[in-house]
């Protein structure tokens, strides 16, 4: 299969400001991005994840490494990498004194179509993302939800291959975010590759199909969002007992029925928490064993991997750490 992007060794540094020292936003990343997937980039703010989406989309110029969008290099063939992409940034960038049409004509017109071509192709984005209604409307009455589906489709008004999506459901409610995926996997259904952005773990679990964890300017792990999960183990099962005093013959009782030793006790919130090899048979085990011995139950319950405990194994934290003053995206 073809890479739609190619990055080797990646390095972008920022200068010291006063007060501060110099910033390593991106310190040798590496990237394939075969075409028709998504890859989605996972990190808190800071970690370089628009950076990188900078660099690739030749708005910024690497400092080492070298890179390759649609078959073209980033430094030496960026007109060629600009005719070739779309790109959708974390803010909107839409003209709120014009209406919808009125954007996505602009978009056209920038993409060097003729007037008749660029008319038609503003009123098919707006069928496309729903805003048809709103189209003739100025833009600032448009709701935040409306705004980011605009942004989109003035990305796509070149009809590009490849699309760049720099946390595309920042700001957005569930409903509007839920929205969105539909539109992105739409897309892919369509052929379009991706590289989206996102701090939500459920968005690069929901759309991905392979994840790459950035931290401190490093592709800290790379797979699908289960061989991920599968680093940090299989599923666990989670008992809150309702009486402090039989935490301790809880636990005792669970390493029977786990087969090991290893039960984490929280005392505080009465939680014990153990790895589970048996799935729900050994939750029903679970719940039978602690009621023979008249030990009531708060709450139980089988937990599978998420990507925040992928994310918190790897790093020590948590992906809505916010970035240290000074950082960059």
């Amino acid at each position: 299969m073809t890479n739609a992007i190619e990055a080797q060794g990646l390095v972008k540094i920022y200068p010291a400001r006063r007060g501060s020292s110099e910033v390593r936003a991106l310190d040798g990343v590496d990237l394939e991005v075969p075409e028709g997937t998504i890859l989605g980039l996972l990190g808190p703010n800071g970690a370089g994840k628009t950076t990188t989406v900078r660099i690739l989309a030749t708005l910024l110029r690497p400092d080492a490494g070298s890179a390759k969008v649609a078959g073209f290099d980033v430094v030496k063939q960026a007109r060629d990498v600009r005719r070739a992409i779309g790109l959708s940034g974390q803010y909107a960038a839409v003209d709120e004194n014009l209406t919808g049409w009125e954007n996505l004509y602009m978009f056209g017109r920038l993409y060097e179509m003729p007037k008749a071509q660029a008319k038609s192709r503003a009123d098919e984005l707006l069928e496309q993302f729903n805003l048809s209604e709103a189209g003739g409307r100025p833009v600032k009455t448009y709701s935040g939800g409306m705004r980011r589906r605009l942004d989109l489709a003035g990305a796509l008004s070149g009809r590009p291959h490849l699309l760049f999506l720099d946390e595309p459901t920042t700001g957005l409610d569930p409903r509007s975010r839920l929205g969105m995926w539909d539109v992105i996997r739409e897309l892919v259904r369509e052929g379009t590759t991706l590289l989206l952005t996102t701090q939500y773990l459920e968005e690069a679990d929901e759309l991905a199909d392979t994840i790459a964890v950035v931290d401190t300017g490093k592709i800290i792990a790379k797979g699908t969002a289960d061989e991920l999960k599968a680093q940090v183990g299989g599923e666990r099962i989670e008992v809150v007992v309702s009486d402090r005093n039989a935490v301790e013959p809880a636990q005792i009782l669970l390493k029977g029925v786990f087969g090991h030793d290893d039960v984490e006790v929280d005392e505080h919130t009465r939680r014990l928490t153990g790895s589970s090899s048996g799935g729900a048979q050994q939750l029903v085990e679970v719940v039978r064993v602690l009621g023979e011995a008249s030990i009531g139950i708060d709450d139980v319950a089988l937990r599978r991997p998420t990507l925040d405990d992928v994310f918190l194994t790897l790093t020590g934290h948590h992906t809505e750490t916010s970035a240290a003053e000074g950082d960059v995206a």
